[in-house]
């Protein structure tokens, strides 16, 4: 890591003279200064010409690409605290960053991210199966979504006040996709007129609780048979032939139908009351997979979808250790930038290019070479 700084020699009045400056520059745990003289002369009427310093030295002091890539890396990737990154680069390191330098780090990272977000929207638009999720986020002390789009090569968050429909449209992606969008049944999603498929590892876990809390013994055996199919589907390659398919559908529906003599819909008893008679848990679950048995099964016989929606939980998991650790953001600014650099780091890993070095191109002005070939 560098650290560079430039000065130039009071001493005017011997010609020629030269522009001094040095890069301290660490390695590991070790501070290296390197020092860049760009020379100055003067010819006889006096006007002056000064050598240029090398590309991307433009101050008297500055922290160099390595110094900062670390410390970007530490924030967003590895969810250090600032002021445990401050401590590290001064005890370790023997270098003073403060606070508001780490900060002014993620900025500009941030900031020189603009066209990597754009890309990753392109990108995601055309995309066969998206992955949609959404988790609370706490910025300063207000509940704020944070709203994920991936896939298997490109991963996009973004922070919004509002976790429905507003938010959707605002992140740019679900009013322009026409393939599948995989989610956990959050109606919002359903407004937007792509394919839909549901996970189901949110319906396995909700048919435990119908059948631990509740009693329902239809949710027990619809819990086997979906964990059954899915091995099915493993086992045939990713795809169900239809004979095939066609006697686990039926299986399905013949569950369904018991489950409904089981768990009917709640009669209503003593004065009439205004709206729906209120159903419970595990009567909603029951509606959901019959209304959406399509979106429930595809998996079966669809081979770009998969039995859950992993890809987007695991992509959103490390924002609910970032809250853990640091406890919120400070403001919707500080949510953006955090959003937009883990944004870069997930994809750069999905396309094979370790964060580190991901860091380091972009504060030498760069992008890896899957972005520059977009």
């Amino acid at each position: 890591m560098d650290l560079s700084s430039h000065s130039r020699r009071p001493d005017r009045d011997s010609k020629p003279y030269t522009l001094t400056g040095s890069t301290p520059q660490l390695t590991l745990l070790c501070r290296r200064d390197t020092e860049y003289r760009a020379e100055v002369v003067q010819d006889e009427r006096g006007n002056e010409f000064v050598a240029e310093f090398p590309e991307g030295v433009t101050r008297p002091v500055q922290y160099g690409v390595d110094l900062k890539a670390k410390a970007v890396y530490m924030s967003a990737q590895q969810l250090i605290p600032y002021k445990r990154i401050e401590d590290y680069f001064q005890s370790h390191c023997g270098i003073g960053v403060s606070t508001g330098s780490l900060c002014n780090f993620n900025k500009e990272a941030y900031e020189l991210l603009g066209k990597f977000e754009t890309i990753a929207r392109k990108k995601l638009i055309p995309a066969d199966l998206l992955h949609n999720d959404e988790t609370g986020i706490n910025v300063k002390g207000k509940l704020v979504w944070l709203h994920s789009a991936s896939d298997e090569k490109w991963t996009l968050f973004f922070p919004h006040e509002k976790r429905g429909t507003d938010a959707m449209t605002a992140m740019g992606i679900l009013p322009h996709f026409k393939g599948i969008s995989m989610h956990d049944h959050w109606k919002p999603y359903l407004r937007y007129s792509c394919d839909h498929v549901l996970c189901n590892a949110h319906h396995l876990r909700e048919l435990e609780r119908a059948w631990e809390q509740d009693g329902q013994r239809w949710a027990k055996n619809m819990k086997r048979l979906l964990e059954k199919i899915n091995e099915a589907v493993k086992k045939a390659g990713g795809k169900l032939l239809k004979k095939k398919a066609d006697l686990y559908l039926k299986r399905y529906r013949r569950l369904l139908s018991r489950a409904n003599r089981e768990c009917p819909e709640p009669k209503v008893t003593g004065p009439a009351r205004r709206g729906r008679p209120k159903k419970s848990k595990a009567r909603n679950l029951l509606e959901r997979l019959r209304d959406y048995e399509t979106e429930t099964l595809r998996f079966m016989t669809d081979i770009r979808v998969p039995f859950t929606n992993n890809l987007g939980e695991r992509d959103l998991r490390m924002t609910k250790v970032q809250q853990k650790i640091s406890g919120c953001f400070r403001s919707i600014e500080g949510a953006k930038i955090f959003c937009r650099i883990r944004s870069y780091l997930s994809t750069c890993r999905k396309h094979g290019v370790q964060p580190t070095d991901a860091l380091r191109l972009l504060f030498a002005g760069k992008l890896p070479g899957f972005l520059r070939a977009s």
